[in-house]
C-alpha cells in the first residue's frame, strides 16, 4: 500500500504525517510544530519547524514507503514558483515551500496547492462532497477560504488560489472607513474573530468564540444578532458562487462554524434571499465530516487522487 507524505502549514502551527491510500493517517507518523507570532516576524522559524515535522516523520518504520509528498499551505501561493505568502506570516512572502519539502524529504516528486483546496478535495474523496460533482468546500475560523470542486475536478485556476471565497466582497465599501475594500469582504463579516469584535462593539461582554457560542444558546440579543449577521455574510458570498459555477452542495467547517447548530441553516436561508437565479437558490449547506484530519487528507489527495485534480 503506497504511502504520501502529507503536509500542513497554517498560520500557527506546522503538522506533516503519512497518509495511505485509502486517506488513513499512519497511525505513530504524526508530527507538529508550533510556528505563530515567532514566524510571522522571521522566516527561519517557519523553515525550522518544517524541517523538524518532516524529521519528525521520517523516523516512522514506513518511511521506506513513501515516494512522493503533498503540501496544503495557508496562501495565497505560487504554483508556478512553488513559493508561499501567506497573509498572516509576512516574513514567509516568498517562502520555497516546494523546495524546501525536496530538500528536508529527500523527495523529488512534492505538489503543492492551497489549504482550502486540500480541504475540498479531502471532503470530495471522503466526506462530506464525496460523488458530488460541483460543489464548494470552506472553513469559517479566524479566517475564512475553502476550494471548489466543478464538473468532478478541482479548481486550481491560474496561480493556484482558486477558492478564496474570504477575500470575496460581500458588502459596499463605501459603507467602511477610507473605503477599504477589505472591510467588505466576507472574511471580515463573518469570521470568528471579526465576529466577535462587531458584538463587542455594540456592548456585548464576552472575548471569544466560545462564549459568544454559549450566549447564542442563551438567547442573548447581540449572539443571535452576530451569528446571523455572519452567516447572512457567507450565504451573500455562497450565492454568487452558485451563481457563476451552478453548485449543487457548500460544505462548511471550520472552528467558527459550531457557534450555533442551526449555522449550516442560517448559511442556507441566506443564500435562497440572496440568490436571483432558481437553480442557485436550490444549493445545499452542509457541514464538513472530517474534521481536523482534512488538511492532511487532502494534502495526501495530491499524491493518491491525481484524478481528481
Amino acid at each position: 500500500m503506497p504511502l504520501a507524505l502529507a503536509v500542513d502549514l497554517g498560520g500557527t502551527k506546522v503538522e506533516a504525517a503519512l497518509v495511505d491510500d485509502t486517506g488513513t493517517i499512519v497511525a505513530g507518523s504524526r508530527a507538529r510544530a508550533a510556528t505563530g507570532a515567532a514566524a510571522a516576524a522571521d522566516v527561519a522559524v517557519l523553515a525550522g519547524a518544517l524541517d523538524e515535522v518532516v524529521a519528525g516523520v521520517r523516523r516512522h518504520p514506513r518511511w521506506g514507503e513513501v515516494r512522493a509528498a503533498g503540501i496544503g499551505s495557508a496562501g495565497p501561493i505560487d504554483l508556478a514558483a512553488g513559493t508561499i505568502s501567506p497573509i498572516n506570516l509576512p516574513a514567509a512572502h516568498g517562502f520555497g515551500i516546494v523546495a524546501a519539502v525536496r530538500s528536508a524529504s529527500g523527495l523529488d516528486a512534492v505538489t503543492l496547492r492551497l489549504d482550502g483546496t486540500c480541504i475540498a478535495l479531502a471532503e470530495a474523496w471522503l466526506g462530506a462532497a464525496r460523488d458530488v460533482r460541483n460543489a464548494i468546500v470552506f472553513v469559517v475560523s479566524t479566517g475564512v477560504g475553502g476550494g471548489v470542486i466543478s464538473d468532478g475536478r478541482l479548481v486550481a485556476g491560474g496561480s493556484g488560489n482558486a477558492g478564496h471565497i474570504g477575500q470575496v466582497i460581500v458588502a459596499d465599501p463605501e459603507d467602511h472607513p477610507d473605503g477599504d475594500p477589505a472591510a467588505a469582504t466576507l472574511e471580515a463579516r463573518a469570521s470568528g474573530p471579526h465576529t466577535v469584535t462587531w458584538a463587542r462593539a455594540r456592548g456585548w461582554t464576552g472575548t471569544t468564540g466560545e462564549e459568544l457560542a454559549a450566549a447564542y444558546r442563551d438567547g442573548d440579543e447581540l449572539a443571535v444578532a452576530a451569528v446571523a449577521r455572519s452567516a447572512h455574510a457567507v450565504g451573500v458570498g455562497l450565492a454568487s458562487a452558485a451563481t457563476l459555477l451552478d453548485l449543487e452542495l457548500a460544505v462548511v467547517g471550520g472552528g467558527f462554524s459550531f457557534v450555533a447548530d442551526d449555522y449550516p441553516d442560517r448559511i442556507e436561508a441566506a443564500v435562497r434571499d440572496a440568490a436571483i437565479n432558481a437553480y442557485a437558490a436550490r444549493l445545499r449547506v452542509v457541514r464538513a465530516s472530517l474534521g481536523g484530519d482534512a488538511p492532511l487528507i487532502g494534502a495526501a489527495a495530491l499524491v493518491h487522487r491525481a484524478d481528481l485534480l
